[in-house]
């Protein structure tokens, strides 16, 4: 059983209409005037996270991937809740706890419970966080949205995180320190978009964050909404570090549409829907099915993988 053959059994339990049949980035509840939106997301040491990466970096991390589930929902963090499985090494423990206070400080989000479990020793770290917030009012976009003819936007820069990531585990080496740092940081501390999600909630058709990748979140949104999303790879927006590091052309761009951990927002909204923040249109919607490819103007090929999915 595959992870996708596991959820869709899950699918089958989440009849509630808050589970939005499990194919969105959060549940959301009434709640008063506006709606609560409520997410989950694990991180597991060796698959999320280098075995040698910085404690504190991880804690930051996982609080940091699940407000921007919240951020693709247009929410307000309002709180959090941490599951923890600890070995013996209290050192580990400590930075954690160092970067957590630091990631709940700069999101001005509050710790408000969890639980903490013994792994034993030698055994891999698996890390769970629930975070909840306030819609900025009651429309609260989805996956399923889009519709032929919108436009696809996205925020920020692709790809860097996953520059990041080569640089961290030894299979790229950085230019000078500042573009090295530049990568690092993308990848081990991510920033998800929260002003942006709230100031474009109510604008888009369809709006999710950028986890497994690109193409692959592209594909997720073409799925939920019944359409096709065509991507132009030459349109996808590179960071300078980026560039120097890896280059400008197909295989690059390639890497950075499918990489992944780019936490940036990817959506869909009519083009003559004025949006209040700066994007980059990467594609347009279309009757059809799943994702597609263009590159100078011609379809290409999409490559076998589009990004990150469990086995």
């Amino acid at each position: 059983m595959t992870e996708l053959d596991f959820i869709d059994q899950l699918k089958k339990l989440a009849t509630h209409p808050a589970a939005r049949g499990l194919s969105d980035d959060a549940a959301v509840l009434p709640f008063g005037r506006h709606k609560l939106v409520m997410t989950h997301d694990m991180l597991v040491e060796g698959i999320h996270f280098l075995s040698n990466a910085d404690p504190a970096d991880v804690a930051w991390k996982l609080v940091a991937v699940n407000l921007s589930d919240l951020a693709a929902k247009g929410a307000k963090p309002l709180g959090i809740l941490m599951g923890y499985s600890r070995t013996d090494d209290d050192a580990w423990d400590a930075a954690f706890v160092r970067g957590l206070r630091e990631a709940i400080t700069h999101f001005g989000v509050p710790l408000l419970g969890g639980d903490t479990v013994s792994s034993g020793n030698n055994k891999k770290r698996t890390l769970g966080l629930t975070a909840f917030g306030e819609s900025k009012g009651h429309i609260v976009p989805a996956r399923s949205g889009a519709v032929p003819g919108h436009a696809v936007y996205v925020t920020g820069r692709i790809g860097d995180a996953w520059g990041g990531l080569q640089l961290a585990s030894g299979k790229a080496h950085g230019a000078d320190f500042e573009i090295t740092a530049a990568l690092l940081k993308a990848h081990n501390r991510p920033r998800p978009r929260l002003d942006d999600g709230r100031a474009l909630s109510s604008l888009v058709s369809s709006m999710m964050d950028v986890s497994d990748g690109l193409l692959l979140d592209a594909s997720r949104i073409a799925d939920a909404s019944g359409i096709n999303i065509e991507i132009d790879l030459d349109a996808v927006p590179l960071s300078d570090p980026f560039v120097s590091v890896f280059g400008d052309d197909e295989e690059a761009r390639m890497s950075a549409a499918t990489g992944g951990d780019d936490y940036q927002l990817l959506l869909t909204a009519s083009p003559e829907t004025v949006l209040p923040i700066k994007l980059t249109k990467i594609g347009k919607c279309k009757s059809g099915t799943g994702v597609s490819l263009v590159q100078h103007g011609e379809q290409v090929g999409l490559p076998e993988t589009l990004g990150f999915v469990h086995a």
